[in-house]
């Protein structure tokens, strides 16, 4: 590892000191950190894996009955049977905060009380119904699906960054800072001891 270019002085030394002991309590405090986020998103990751399977399942259900609906059903009278949305859904987008990383949060809240489907029974089959019915319910999914991933996302981002700056300080910074302090300590040795040969023969000179 290079020594710095710095003045190999005490002074220098204790100043190099301090910066080894705040790099040191630095690099456990990211370490730390990067571990509990790395807990964190394997928490989110497998609750995004459940999340997508109920609602890939559920979203094939529903576009299956819909295209079986289509089939026994002309197709321009099941296109006006939902040309016009029956209910609607209001989005509260906010932000959270994980190991201090802003994060979307997103609620969902659709009227209850209004009639899901928007068309008379008589005019379609049975299975479009299903496909409504079960579109409708797979939507709150696809919004937590949406809000779970996107924190996954910017959680692994957040964790490069600090794997990044962790193998920096242990990497190059601690070792760079060790190898300085044990040079300038070695020349401040050989400085004392040349003083110290320089008094030696000083004192031969006037004893003798």
């Amino acid at each position: 590892m290079a020594v710095m270019n710095v003045n190999p002085t005490r002074m220098e030394m204790k100043r190099l000191q301090g910066r080894l002991r705040t790099a040191v309590r630095g690099h456990k405090l990211l370490k730390d950190k990067t571990d509990e986020m790395v807990r964190r998103f394997i928490a989110l990751a497998e609750e995004n894996k459940r999340l997508r399977l109920e609602t890939e399942a559920e979203l094939c259900q529903a576009l299956t009955a819909f295209a079986k609906a289509r089939a026994t059903t002309d197709a321009r009278v099941v296109e006006e049977a939902i040309l016009m949305p029956a209910r609607k859904v209001t989005l509260e987008c906010s932000k959270r905060k994980i190991m201090g990383i802003e994060v979307p949060s997103v609620k969902i809240s659709d009227n209850a009380g209004e009639d899901l489907y928007p068309y008379s029974f008589l005019s379609v089959t049975g299975k479009l119904d299903e496909s409504v019915r079960g579109l409708n319910d797979v939507l709150v999914k696809l919004v937590q699906l949406a809000e779970v991933e996107k924190c996954c996302n910017m959680l692994a981002e957040e964790i490069e960054k600090n794997k990044r700056r962790v193998n920096a300080l242990e990497n190059i910074m601690i070792p760079q800072l060790t190898e300085t302090i044990k040079y300038i300590k070695m020349k401040l040795d050989e400085s004392e001891r040349s003083a110290t040969v320089r008094l030696m023969k000083v004192k031969d000179i006037i004893n003798s």
